[in-house]
Formats: C-alpha cells, sequence, structure tokens
C-alpha cells in the first residue's frame, strides 16, 4: 500500500492520430469521440487533441467534479488518471489504488446468473472473490431483484442490470474513485437508493474525481470542480463558483440548496 494517495498530472496531452484524415466516418467517429481540437504532428498526421496541458495535483480526501460540454475531454480525463491512456506529452503520475467506473456494465457476462456477475464485477474492479462473498448478502439486498439473481443476465431489463451494477460499485473500498455519471434506466425511489450508497462509497475513498452533468450530485460528493472545454482546463475552484461561471445563477441557488440541506442532515 502507497505511502500517499496522490494524483499528479504536469502538462498532460493526449491526442489521438487519424491517420487517413480523407476517410470521413474515421474522422467523423473520433471527433465525435474526443471533441478536442484538431492539429498536425510534424510527420503531418491529423490529430485530435482531447487533452491539452492538464496540470493537476490532487490529494487524500479531495473531491473534485469535471464539468465541461460532451465532448470536452471529462471522460478522456478519467482515462488518463485510470492509466488507460497515455500522457502524449507531459507527465501522469497515479499513486493508490484506483477503482475506475465508467461504464456500469463493464466486466459482466449476460450467459451467467446475476450472483455470479457480482463476483465478476467485483474482481475486475479489484477486489477479491473472498471479499465479494463477503457482500453479497448486502448486495442482494440492495439490488431487491431476488431469486432473479440466479438466472441469466440475459434476461433482466436494463434497468435491473444496472442495480446488479450499482450493488457491486457501491460495495468496494477504493483509494482513488474516477467516477463517470452513466446512471440511468432505473425508478426514481431506487435512484435515490443508489445516490445514498454512492455517497457512502465517496466518504469511504481516499480521493474523488467525478464527472457528472448533474449540479445537484455534484454539489453532493464534491467540493471543488474543474471546467474542461475542448480538451484544456478552463477553470478551477470551489464547485459554486465553477457551475456559477459554467452555467450561470441557477446552478449557485441549487449548491446553496444542497449544502443547506446536507447541514440540516448533519
Amino acid at each position: 500500500m502507497p505511502d500517499e494517495v496522490r494524483i499528479d498530472t504536469a502538462h498532460a496531452c493526449v491526442d489521438f492520430p487519424i491517420f487517413d484524415a480523407k476517410t470521413r466516418s474515421l474522422k467523423k467517429a473520433f471527433l465525435g469521440k474526443a471533441g478536442g481540437s484538431i492539429g498536425r504532428t510534424n510527420s503531418n498526421v491529423v490529430v485530435v487533441e482531447a487533452l491539452r496541458d492538464v496540470t493537476m495535483s490532487l490529494r487524500e480526501g479531495d473531491r473534485v467534479g469535471l464539468v465541461g460540454h460532451n465532448g470536452a475531454g471529462k471522460s478522456t480525463l478519467l482515462r488518463l488518471l485510470a492509466g488507460i491512456y497515455e500522457p502524449t506529452r507531459g507527465k501522469a503520475r497515479i499513486q493508490g489504488r484506483v477503482a475506475p467506473i465508467f461504464d456500469l456494465g463493464v466486466g459482466m457476462d449476460p450467459e451467467i446468473s446475476g450472483y455470479e456477475n457480482i463476483i465478476i464485477r467485483g474482481l475486475f474492479l479489484g477486489m477479491t472473490r473472498k471479499q465479494m462473498m463477503q457482500r453479497m448478502d448486502d448486495i442482494a439486498e440492495f439490488t431487491e431483484l431476488g431469486d432473479y439473481l440466479d438466472m441469466p443476465l440475459r434476461t433482466y431489463s436494463t434497468g435491473m442490470r444496472v442495480r446488479v451494477a450499482m450493488g457491486v460499485v457501491t460495495s468496494i473500498e477504493p483509494e482513488i474513485l474516477l467516477l463517470d455519471e452513466g446512471i440511468g434506466a432505473v425508478d426514481a425511489d431506487f435512484m435515490r437508493k443508489a445516490r445514498k450508497r454512492l455517497q457512502e462509497l465517496v466518504s469511504r475513498s481516499g480521493i474523488l474525481v467525478f464527472a457528472s452533468h448533474s449540479d445537484e450530485f455534484l454539489a453532493q460528493l464534491c467540493d471543488t470542480a474543474m471546467w474542461i472545454d475542448h480538451g484544456t482546463v478552463r477553470e478551477r475552484g470551489m464547485i459554486k463558483d465553477v457551475l456559477t461561471h459554467y452555467k450561470g445563477p441557477e446552478a449557485a441557488k441549487i449548491v446553496d440548496k444542497v449544502q443547506a440541506d446536507m447541514a440540516a442532515e448533519e
């Protein structure tokens, strides 16, 4: 276990090369995913600059929200911090056990039971089989799926699959939690229950980096924020200030209300 949980990047860039820029479909696919600016290498290869010159330093206890339009670079930054992408230029150093939670369906097999998928999804997130078995009853109760957990995942609705994935995700013990909000297809009551579990998960994490479009959820889980715009960090600071500059005064009212409600519950 490392002495200190930390994230450090220095002028980190992530570029996606497009070797045949004349192929419109390929170029469109890359631009749709990355959303960055377009440049060229010294060898005249067209690249999408998904992240440019990102410098950040996070320590245990930091709770950072990532905001910005779709394609701004939020997910690319999370994948850089997870080690999925290497910086094209600059440096990224991550110290601590990372739990990347981007796609709730990753690591799940439609041909095996819900119970078996709980184990597999936990292994994917860095837990041991023994740890997942110890959590099995709690996860099963959380999902409210009962006997369905004995059935193959292919028989589940989308909402049922999300319940299984959320049960596993919120049971882990991460040092660095990288969370990309992709939660949907569940009823409102279950979502409230899931958000409570996510808040508890965050409280157990050393560092949180959370990309979301929900002002309310960001205010609940984060105290600072970074505004990503076309692959660059446009602003960083307190969550209320950044959201206000990004979205306007209505966002400030939402943050004030969430923080007041949280204070009243303490």
